[in-house]
């Protein structure tokens, strides 16, 4: 039997250069003493995707890497030798050896460049590829000098393809920004941010993304925080209209992104010591799933799929059938694999957990 299986896997950071700054909070979780926003201000959780970015970067980076006792490897290797363990014959069944989810933790110094992501039919199309990038947000937390942190999520006042190319090429932030309504957010909410939809990460938000797994971005506004946005990371290395064809160019008031793309939660498990809720469904995405378990005692946690446990609040203790245990804080993450099927969980004080899972299957 290989040495991890029967194992609850730790993730240790796993730090992705980007073209924003940020990263502060993220380097207070690595009990950095000097906590600063720099270049790196993402960290991808057991993440098997590659991160696209311009100049000379490293081979593997984006790629996460998981231990056990003495014990460490990449992920994607670890899954691409061992899938059935991993992700279970039903997951490759529908999906082949692919997890088919990236997990990130973001932590953003200033507001994003305005961007947008491919929808499934346009990556199907034009890229090769079955997956586009839906995403969704978790907020964890705002930075106390942002007075009403936000995000922007589609166009509340969408200007026609024309008008569009010229804000772009000229550069007018100012018209672009025009064009959308700040969506106030507060620790605890999630929204999904389907593929097409323009949007922006607001100034001091730290927060999980779940997402499709593909880092396939069309980056409209060049200049960030004084760095200049080099060609080749603008439109995924292809021209403008490639770009325009991605937008969605529909208008959405914020009471409809509310209503439709801020998640709402279901009790799903209610019973001592363990609440579950279901934040992110078939309601609004099939392309992956989160849950948000509350703990308090000793409860046994069934997860019968390949699933990533973020620990949002508190501290506890895991431990799996075979008795081999961990001791956890706040941010940790581990990974469960399919194999393991549950695990036993205990808190003295409530402890928050985001479970983040594959796809259970497309809707045809």
């Amino acid at each position: 039997m290989n040495t991890y299986h029967g194992k609850i896997l730790r993730l240790p950071s796993n730090r992705v250069w980007r073209t924003y700054p940020g990263g502060r909070q993220l380097d207070r979780m690595e009990g950095k003493s000097n906590p600063v926003d720099s270049s790196y201000p993402e960290e991808w959780i057991a993440s098997t995707v590659r991160a696209v970015n311009p100049g000379e970067h490293p081979a593997n980076e984006g790629l996460a890497r998981v231990t056990w006792d003495n014990g460490e490897a990449l992920l994607a290797d670890l899954v691409a030798q061992d899938a059935e363990y991993f992700l279970g014959t039903d997951h490759l069944s529908k999906f082949g050896p692919h997890p088919m989810m990236l997990v990130k933790y973001l932590d953003s110094q200033v507001r994003l460049p305005f961007q947008v992501h491919p929808t499934i039919p346009f990556a199907e199309k034009f890229l090769g590829k079955s997956s586009g990038k839906t995403e969704s947000y978790y907020i964890l937390s705002t930075r106390p000098e942002v007075a009403e942190p936000y995000i922007y999520l589609g166009f509340q006042r969408a200007p026609d393809r024309a008008e569009l190319r010229r804000m772009i090429e000229d550069q007018d932030i100012v018209a672009m920004e025009n064009c959308f309504d700040r969506i106030p957010v507060k620790p605890g909410e999630i929204f999904v941010v389907p593929g097409g939809r323009p949007h922006a990460i607001g100034e001091g938000v730290f927060m999980v993304e779940v997402m499709e797994p593909t880092d396939f971005v069309a980056r409209v506004e060049f200049n960030v925080a004084g760095r200049i946005i080099p060609e080749s990371a603008r439109f995924m290395n292809r021209g403008i209209e490639f770009a325009l064809d991605m937008f969605d160019l529909g208008s959405y008031p914020v009471s409809e992104i509310q209503q439709n793309w801020r998640c709402h939660p279901q009790l799903e498990v209610n019973r001592p010591g363990l609440q579950i809720e279901s934040l992110v469904d078939s309601r609004r995405t099939d392309r992956f799933r989160v849950k948000r378990a509350r703990i308090q005692g000793t409860v046994e946690l069934e997860l019968p799929e390949f699933a990533l446990l973020l620990l949002i609040e508190g501290s506890c203790s895991v431990k799996t059938a075979e008795g081999e245990a961990m001791d956890l804080t706040t941010f940790d993450r581990v990974l469960v694999p399919h194999g393991l099927k549950k695990i036993e969980v205990s808190a003295a004080q409530e402890a928050c957990f985001l479970i983040c899972l594959p796809p259970e299957g497309y809707k045809k």
